[in-house]
């Protein structure tokens, strides 16, 4: 396991999640945002920018039969289950070919299923079969560690934001739906590199500022380009984020974290010196 620890709002760890998560201290993190592989890389082809292009991301994307996915399944969820604190909540995202499978893994483990959320994706590609749907949406799963522990969903927050400016489905002063209109990532947000899945910023604020408060500790264990962390630290919480791929998070996720800290450092309710170090040395050895 490598780890890159630059600064007290977050750490990257480098390896297998379920290997670095046994690293972590057990009931240590207040959230976590997981988008596992979904297991769709299957010699097929979508429509990318307008062309054919090829739906294989690379070898840790294919299925390996839905038995070894569901197992892979259940066992990261698990390992998620022993580091979330009483209360603590998870948000995993998929598709039809992987969400059933953490659904499912999520009932087995005793979680308390709290919302299944609909991201609209209003600039969807096209199907080029024409022998199907387009698909224009992913599913995002949204659990507390029981049923008896009490969460955090701030509730007024989401109800009186600005989201009605930015998506057309959310109504001013209504309470927020389960489905979720926001387009596909920005260019913006690839400047520092490009991800095969990654998430819009947009998705991931909503996502963070419901159901976390400043100063929590966020992990995702399928970090990638990290705009989990870009978001966190943005809004005062620290991260903790691990992926497998040492270039995704050296060449992409450290400096996008690292430009968004600066960014943001006069104006930040929590400056970086009054939170504790989030370094190898918080966990368990």
């Amino acid at each position: 396991m490598a780890a890159w620890a630059t600064n007290p709002r977050f750490t990257l760890l480098q390896g297998d999640c379920l290997d670095v998560l046994e690293k972590i201290t057990d009931l240590s993190i207040d959230m976590i945002f997981a988008d596992p592989p979904y297991n769709l890389s299957n010699d097929g082809f979508t429509c990318k920018g307008g062309r054919m292009v090829s739906v294989n991301k690379g070898d840790w994307d294919r299925s390996a039969g839905p038995e070894a996915d569901f197992e892979f399944h259940r066992t990261w969820i698990a390992a998620c289950h022993r580091k979330l604190r009483p209360g603590g909540t998870i948000w995993i995202s998929g598709t039809y070919h992987s969400i059933y499978q953490c659904g499912f893994a999520l009932q087995m483990g005793g979680w308390h299923l709290l919302n299944d959320v609909s991201w609209f994706k209003p600039n969807a590609s096209p199907n080029l079969s024409c022998r199907m749907f387009t698909a224009s949406h992913e599913s995002l799963i949204w659990a507390r560690t029981s049923k008896k522990d009490k969460h955090i969903y701030n509730y007024t927050d989401m109800k009186h934001g600005d989201w009605h400016e930015r998506d057309p489905i959310k109504k001013a002063d209504k309470q927020m739906r389960s489905v979720w209109s926001i387009p596909l990532t920005k260019k913006s947000e690839k400047r520092h590199g490009k991800h095969p899945t990654q998430k819009p910023e947009a998705l991931l604020e909503r996502v963070i500022l419901a159901s976390t408060n400043t100063g929590d500790i966020i992990l995702d264990p399928f970090c990638g380009s990290g705009t989990t962390g870009a978001v966190a630290v943005r809004h005062g919480r620290r991260f903790i984020g691990i992926d497998m791929d040492a270039g995704f998070l050296n060449d992409i996720a450290r400096p996008r974290i690292e430009d968004e800290i600066a960014a943001h450092q006069e104006a930040d309710k929590l400056p970086a010196q009054t939170l504790p170090s989030l370094t190898l040395a918080s966990f368990a050895p």
